[in-house]
């Protein structure tokens, strides 16, 4: 037992640190997004509103015509294009989780510590500002294709952004951690 931990320890210590900082940066949010938390009011979590209005400036600065509208009976904002209701942002729509995950792997791919942080940093804002790219233009595909949301927000708009984040931890794991530092191409 003590050969095949020694013989697997990094790849243990990877997984030690990727859940371990996944479960503490998720409980944060977790926490972050309890105090929205209301039975009696529905409300909506202030960074997933920041997005909502990123992508309405967006697509206003693209000549469509957009509203924003807090639901009154669920924690979402109904987006209206061309005044035709067209997608709800919830929640899940902020990145915040693929942010996490991002994160997370990171780290657990560890670097240098300014290296680390700036590369998270940077990273998290680009992931930030295509998932506001990402709501904009699917809201205009549902606005002219309406029939194909199931593809659109199930398939297309999902591997987009996360081929964004599998894209930027191959640069992570190839240009910036302590592996690319030992293993040079």
């Amino acid at each position: 037992m003590k050969a095949y931990l020694k013989q697997y320890r990094l790849f243990f210590v990877f997984l030690f640190r990727f859940f371990g900082v996944y479960a503490g940066l998720t409980v944060l949010y977790k926490l972050y997004l309890k105090q929205f938390d209301n039975l009696l009011v529905f409300k909506v979590d202030d960074f997933t509103q920041l997005v909502a209005h990123q992508v309405q400036q967006l697509l206003l600065s693209l000549n469509y015509e957009c509203s924003l509208i807090l639901h009154s009976n669920q924690a979402s904002i109904k987006l209206s294009l061309d005044h035709r209701y067209v997608a709800r942002i919830v929640e899940g729509c902020n990145a915040l989780s693929v942010i996490i995950l991002f994160a997370a792997f990171v780290v657990a791919f560890s670097g240098k510590i300014r290296t680390t942080i700036w590369f998270i940093l940077t990273g998290s804002l680009l992931i930030h500002f295509l998932n506001v790219l990402r709501i904009a233009l699917l809201s205009i595909a549902l606005l002219h294709y309406p029939e194909q949301e199931d593809l659109l927000h199930g398939v297309v708009f999902p591997l987009f952004i996360y081929g964004v984040v599998f894209g930027l931890w191959v640069i992570w794991v190839n240009q910036f951690s302590s592996y690319a530092a030992k293993y040079p191409q």
